[in-house]
């Protein structure tokens, strides 16, 4: 299948003064999946979804399964839901370690080969997860674990000083001085009714820009941290800390179980006869799904809200924190470059800074 989507958002800063006056994206396009599959088996669907979602697949997988039961009236047995949250949690543990170590650190040797353990441990805990035997994912996450200590990362989640790792969560920051938090919302399992309601009735023009009461709450690592414990920064410093935290939080939990890791890992709603949703909370927040099917089985009607449309929205978290930055040399805008990164889209982004009279 060769669809073709952009798949970057466009963000552009206007710099008023040196200061970040106002702040434009231009969002991805995303695949309507009403009408590429209006018709179709709902079953034929699973195995296309990883290659029109490259990342967070199983997340997509899980979400869709888990919301087409809902619609057919089913309900999942306690283990099978139990397999599905283990394999979300070690797909979200995988792409928080790609995200943080692949691409972005400049390694010594030892650090070099500590990534490549780490990588080729969590590849054991990928795609279908769910049936990878209980020794052999201890086996990876315990050479994951390894992997983080040796890269200066403790059990308790704290960094070792004077690690890589260390000093660039120090640089992250930069010379900006960040705002100070305001009163923050945050995206929870307590909203996915409304969510996936209004996702069913509107499809992509609720989507596209989706809202909460006229809010645009935040999703995602540094939120989930956020509603655990007090924070004082929302900085790329502190947003990269909350996700070296989880990598070690999901280790622990992988490794031992017991409860799910966060509120609703994976939750499944029925909206009425042949309608369906469910929600997972995956790697960069909270995804939804909602599918309607005819008295066969075959879609009607299938959307999905990701986590990047939230945070990325022209309203939204990320706008919020860099509006009135102080932004005028190449370090302040360095630094701007990274907090983008630190929330972590799903697709690429590209990032200009203007001047406003230039407009």
């Amino acid at each position: 299948m060769s669809l073709p989507f952009r798949n970057e958002i466009d963000i552009t800063v206007w710099l008023s003064a040196g200061t970040i006056a106002d702040v434009a994206i231009q969002p991805r396009s995303r695949p309507p999946l009403t009408r590429l599959f209006a018709g179709k088996q709902a079953s034929s669907l699973l195995p296309v979804l990883p290659r029109l979602f490259s990342l967070c697949s199983v997340a997509h997988q899980v979400a869709f399964l888990s919301a087409v039961e809902a619609a057919q009236g089913q309900e999942a047995t306690q283990a099978t839901v139990r397999r599905r949250v283990m394999a979300v949690v070690a797909e979200r543990l995988t792409e928080l370690l790609r995200g943080l170590f692949v691409g972005r650190l400049a390694l010594d040797g030892a650090s070099a080969a500590a990534v490549r353990a780490m990588v080729q441990a969590s590849t054991v805990l990928g795609g279908a997860s769910d049936a990878v035997p209980e020794g052999l994912r201890r086996e990876a996450v315990a050479q994951i674990k390894a992997a983080l200590r040796a890269l200066g990362i403790a059990e308790d989640q704290a960094l070792a000083p004077g690690s890589a790792l260390a000093a660039y969560v120090a640089r992250c920051d930069g010379e900006v001085s960040w705002q100070p938090l305001d009163a923050q919302s945050f995206l929870t399992a307590v909203d996915d009714l409304d969510i996936v309601t209004r996702l069913l009735a509107d499809g992509a023009a609720y989507s596209d820009a989706p809202e909460l009461c006229g809010k645009i709450p935040e999703t995602g690592v540094w939120a989930r941290r956020a509603q655990r414990e007090p924070v004082s920064s929302a900085g790329p410093a502190a947003r990269l800390k909350a996700r070296i935290a989880e990598a070690a939080r999901l280790c622990a939990w992988l490794d031992d179980g017991g409860e799910d890791p966060d509120d609703g890992v994976v939750a499944s709603y029925r909206l009425g006869a042949g309608k369906g949703a469910a929600a997972v909370e995956c790697a960069r927040g909270r995804l939804h799904h909602a599918v309607a099917l005819d008295d066969e089985d075959r879609i009607v009607s299938f959307e999905f809200l990701a986590p990047t449309e939230w945070n990325f929205h022209a309203r939204g978290p990320l706008v919020r924190s860099l509006k009135g930055l102080l932004a005028a040399g190449r370090q302040e805008q360095d630094a701007v470059r990274t907090l983008v990164g630190s929330f972590d889209p799903c697709v690429g982004f590209s990032l200009s800074f203007r001047e406003a009279g230039h407009a």
